[in-house]
Parts: C-alpha cells; structure tokens; sequence
C-alpha cells in the first residue's frame, strides 16, 4: 500500500514547483507584456496565468473537495475549447493584479484541501493524489506553453539561465543502434500519475529496427538544406510541400542566415546556430522531409517506446530509458534547468538498454505515428484531455523537451501536435527497417 503521507509531500512538491516556475514566467515582463498577445498562435499570458489557477479550482476545490465555485462568472474565459487562442485577447480578461490575487486564493484553499483530503479508499480522483498530480502537470504544460510565448515575444531577452554541462559528445558512439524485433509492454496501468491516453499497458509486436543514437543535430539538418531540401518537392509529403511553398519556409523557425553563417534568435538572443545540438523548431513535415532525403523514415510511436523503454535483459518496459528511478540532471535536460537543448551525445547516464541517448528531455520527437487510443482506452477523467483529439489531424511526439517538467515527462508520456506547428520545442530523431 501506498504511504498517503508521502503522497501529499510528492503532490505537495508538484504543485509548489509548478507555481514557483509560474511565477517566475510571469514576472519577469511587465503588466504590457503580459496582456499583449506575441503570436495569434498563442494566448497572452495572463490567459495562461488565470486559466491555471480555473483548472485549479474546478479539480481540486469543487469536484475534489466538493465547494462552491468562487469565480462562476470566469468559467468560460477560460474555458481552452470554447476561445481559439486568436481570439482570447478578445474576452475580458483578469488584469494581471486581480489574475495573481485569484491563483493566491485557489491555492490556499487547495493547499488545505490536500491536507484534509484522504488519498485511497476507492475515489479514482483522489486515490494516489492523482487529482493533484494532474493539476500540477497541467499547470507545467502551460509553463512549457508560456515559455514557447517568451520565445516568440520580441525584445530584449527577459530569462536567464545557465548553459547546459558539455557532455561527452558522439565520439565512438554509432550512428544508430538496431532494436530486435518482437513483443514489448506499450503505455502503463501501474504509474499512479499517468494520463489517460497513455494506459492501458498493453502488448505490443514490433519488428527488427534501426534507430538513431543521437537526435538529428543542427549541423545535419543544414546539409538537408544545403543540398536544396526545402526545393525539391519529392521529399515532402503534399500538404507539407503546400505549406514551405505557401509560407516561404527555407529552414527551421527562427533562423536566419546572414554572413555565410546560420544564425538563431533565442528568447531574445542572436547567436550561431550550434551544430552539435539537436535541431528545434520544425514541424513533422520537416522531419519528414528530411528523413526521406536522408534514405530513412521517422520512427512509429511504437518503435520509440520499444527503444526508450525496453528491457532486453528482464523483458520488463521501465519507467524511463535509464531505469525506474525519478529523473535526476545527470539523467536528463528537464525542468527548463537550461534554455536550449545539450549537445548531441549528452546525458550517458540516461540512455537506454540499447544504447539510445536523450530520448527524455531536449527536443520533443516527432514519430510517424497518429495520435490515437490504446486498446482499452478509457476516458479519465474527462474527454477533453485526450479523446477529441483523437485521428489522424495530430502526430505523436515523444520524449519531452529542456522545457518540460519532470511530472510532465515519463517514458509513456505522449504528445500530439499539428503536423504544421513549428513554435514548440520539437526535433526528432530517425529510423529504418532492419
């Protein structure tokens, strides 16, 4: 049986980490900034600031605690499906005194709550903390969403951080490591944090494979452009071909070329664009593309997971590539500890049985896959988290990104985006048949 009391510290800690990062996302601009809107693909911040804290109240005080609403009124300003992020600069918005006072107020009465809360006993909501396990991952994937803000807002760069720890480069690590084909568990029913689409686990055959040590750096990707990868119109998928021709798209958002060399803005910085490091910001239709130039293919979600979380030697899936033990930053770029990915080649303490490194943390990676349910799937504990989303409009992406948060980001985690959507923090890696 699980110890309730550590429970409520890990569910306390959760919720504290998250907040502490909000905070510091959020008052680290002005009131303007706040307010403005940086991108019609995104939200002003101070949508993000209070649609947390309505999260907030509507899990934990009243379907947890079963109290009053204490802002009815605000429901649906901050209800994500009934406002496109375009048009939210449209509502009437807390201002950014009144947003802080309410998420102050939301979370000293969930404080109590988790305090006076009994965390088994049959409740699915509340057994092993999980209402508030999901709040806290709700409130880092707006941080990861708020910090993608940051980067699109011009001006002067408002974060800081310290550079990620050289690594030990690619030197004698092969290019790709082949996985062997046949059965493995996919997803989780025992992770007590796990959201619904990642359960249940369940039995997955996968054949012989090759994939990727190492994410796609920058440097490779600029050999696809340089061979003329965003002109020739094989390697691209029809919508994807539509899109760099319609947008004038001739590289990853963000960069620039100027003076023979590649040069990125990041969160306020113009640098060199690194090449030892992952490529970010490209959509799937970029990773597609270039995996196609490249005589290879982006691996399925399946193959992913085989290859991050396998155990040849048990037969056992783990909780992360490295093993079941929490993530650590030996492990890991995690928890927005360093504002840009590491060196390819980083992180050996983390790579998985088969050799594979930085699946968790640095980029998120692009699969090939649709972002669809597992057998059994069951909505948890409403269908708006993942259910209608379902199809083949979104891909998966793996691994997590040096944006999100440990909570957020296990070997089992699974995100989906448009396939056209450039601004997150997405690279990916690639595969080929054995």
């Amino acid at each position: 049986m699980t110890d309730p009391e550590k429970l409520r510290r890990q569910a306390l800690d959760a919720l504290t980490t998250a907040r502490a990062r909000t905070a510091l996302l959020t008052s680290c601009v002005d009131d303007g900034e706040l307010t403005a809107q940086h991108s019609p693909l995104m939200s002003p911040l101070v949508w993000d600031l209070a649609h947390i804290s309505n999260q907030e109240e509507q899990w934990l005080w009243r379907a947890v605690a079963g109290r009053e609403a204490l802002r009815p009124e605000i429901d649906s300003v901050y209800d994500a499906f009934e406002h496109p992020r375009a048009t939210r600069p449209t509502l009437p918005l807390l201002a950014p005194a009144e947003a802080r006072a309410y998420a102050s107020d939301v979370r000293d009465r969930v404080l109590d709550v988790l305090e006076r809360t009994p965390l088994e006993g049959g409740r699915p909501l509340v057994d092993a903390a999980f209402a508030f396990g999901m709040v806290a991952q709700h409130e880092q994937q707006h941080d990861e969403t708020m910090l993608i803000t940051h980067q699109l807002r011009r001006g002067p760069a408002a974060l800081d951080a310290p550079e990620p720890p050289p690594g030990p480069g690619t030197a004698g690590l092969p290019a790709e490591v082949r996985v062997p084909g046949g059965p493995f568990t996919m997803g989780t029913s025992a992770e007590p944090w796990a959201l619904d689409n990642e359960r249940p686990a369940h039995a997955r055959v996968v054949p012989e494979f090759f994939i990727d040590t190492v994410p796609v750096t920058n440097g490779a990707y600029m050999a696809f452009i340089a061979d003329g990868g965003y002109r020739d119109e094989r390697w691209w998928a029809p919508e994807g071909w539509a899109q760099i021709r319609e947008h004038g798209i001739g590289a990853p958002l963000f960069w620039r070329r100027e003076g023979g060399q590649w040069l990125r803005r990041r969160f306020g910085v113009v640098e060199p664009v690194p090449e030892q490091e992952p490529v970010l910001h490209v959509s799937w239709y970029e990773a597609d593309a270039y995996a196609r130039w490249a005589g290879r293919r982006l691996p399925t979600e399946e193959e992913w997971e085989k290859a991050a979380r396998h155990d040849p030697v048990s037969g056992r899936s783990l909780r992360y590539p490295w093993g079941d033990d929490d993530p650590t930053p030996e492990h890991a770029n995690l928890g927005q500890r360093h504002l840009r990915p590491a060196a390819t080649g980083s992180y050996p303490a983390g790579q998985s049985p088969f050799g594979v490194r930085q699946l968790i943390g640095d980029v998120w990676e692009w699969t090939s896959s649709d972002f669809l349910p597992y057998p059994g799937f069951v909505a948890f504990p409403y269908k708006e988290y993942s259910e209608v989303f379902f199809g083949p409009a979104h891909k998966v992406l793996r691994g997590g990104s040096f944006a999100v948060d440990p909570v957020a980001c296990r070997g089992t985690f699974r995100n989906w985006d448009l396939p056209v959507r450039r601004q997150i923090f997405s690279g990916f890696r690639t595969a080929r048949d054995a």
